[in-house]
């Protein structure tokens, strides 16, 4: 499962880099591109706080975080059995690194450069690639978490997956399991 987060990290990396050097590039500041009207732009902003403009001013407190994120995804990987988990982490961990990048590299200096953002939707805050991938990654994750989905593979609450070999048909349909049809002790 670590090779499917990993590619999906390096995939969401890739993308955001290549579009922020592409934003950066041919997008001049306070100059708005229109793509549909005035409700979808590319807009470039240089941001000093967190996803969607949040905690500005806090860019050294918001590098250190995404550090041990990156660091706690990295270091509990290894224990992934579901394919669901890894891409939702996948998409964290790219998402992470692409702004982690920004702040140890761009102005105004390491642990305090400024996120490039330049993607902006109606009312909502100008944003990038890397945080739509990490907000879709985490709500991805609190949705397996909501559905009893285990980091491992395994479901909660007692909860079998359907391919499990020790359920029967009738059992599916009864919700019963192998342990409910052992006879009492006497």
């Amino acid at each position: 499962m670590w090779l499917i987060l990993l590619v999906v990290a390096v995939t969401v990396l890739v993308a955001d880099l290549i579009t922020k050097i592409v934003a950066v590039a041919l997008i001049e500041p306070g100059d708005p591109v229109e793509i549909i009207g005035d409700t979808v732009t590319f807009k470039l902003v240089r941001n000093s706080g967190a996803a969607f403009s949040m905690a500005t001013g806090y860019t050294w407190i918001l590098t250190l975080i995404a550090l041990a994120v990156v660091a706690g995804i990295i270091r509990y990987s290894h224990r992934l059995g579901s394919i669901w988990w890894a891409l939702g982490l996948g998409l964290v961990l790219g998402g992470a690194l692409g702004n982690l990048i920004d702040r140890i590299f761009r102005a105004p200096g390491p642990l305090r450069g400024h996120v490039v953002d330049f993607m902006s939707v109606g009312w909502w805050p100008v944003f990038n690639v890397a945080d739509s991938a990490v907000v879709c990654g985490a709500i991805g994750l609190v949705v397996l978490t909501l559905f009893g989905f285990e980091f491992d593979g395994t479901r909660s609450g007692g909860a079998k997956d359907a391919d499990d070999p020790a359920l029967t048909d009738s059992d599916t349909a009864t919700g019963s399991t192998q342990s409910d049809r052992q006879a009492p002790d006497a």
